[in-house]
């Protein structure tokens, strides 16, 4: 099996010892995406709609860094801070992004720190 890097400067930098995305067996599976600045390492926004705004642009800047966009994503994982605060504002940014058959998604509440959401895809290369 073979495994190719994908890395893109419009995306934050990764803070450990991980990829932005891999190439593996005609899929795409990124890191987790946050509401982070790639340039200045801020979280952008202090509400659930500006950070998943944010979060969803980093991680449209990863998948057009291998010439995907989100059509091409079958598989999203969603950790939010606040589950049953924040669940419908992610959903009225998350579904400007994606369009049907939508992805198959996990939603999950997690400590984030300082920040609301995190996001990881998974998508097809054609």
């Amino acid at each position: 099996m073979s495994r190719k890097q994908v890395t893109t400067e419009l995306a934050p930098s990764p803070a450990g010892p991980y990829s932005q995305a891999i190439v593996a067996n005609g899929f795409l599976y990124t890191a987790g995406q946050t509401p982070h600045d790639p340039i200045s390492g801020d979280a952008v926004g202090t509400t659930i709609e500006e950070q998943t705004l944010q979060a969803m642009n980093n991680l449209g800047a990863v998948l057009a860094a291998y010439g995907l966009d989100f059509s091409h994503v079958v598989k999203a994982t969603v950790h939010l801070h606040h589950p049953g605060r924040d669940f419908a504002g992610f959903n009225t940014v998350y579904e400007t992004f994606v369009e049907t058959p939508y992805p198959a998604r996990t939603t999950v509440g997690s400590f984030l720190g300082d920040f609301l959401v995190e996001i990881d895809v998974v998508a097809v290369v054609p």
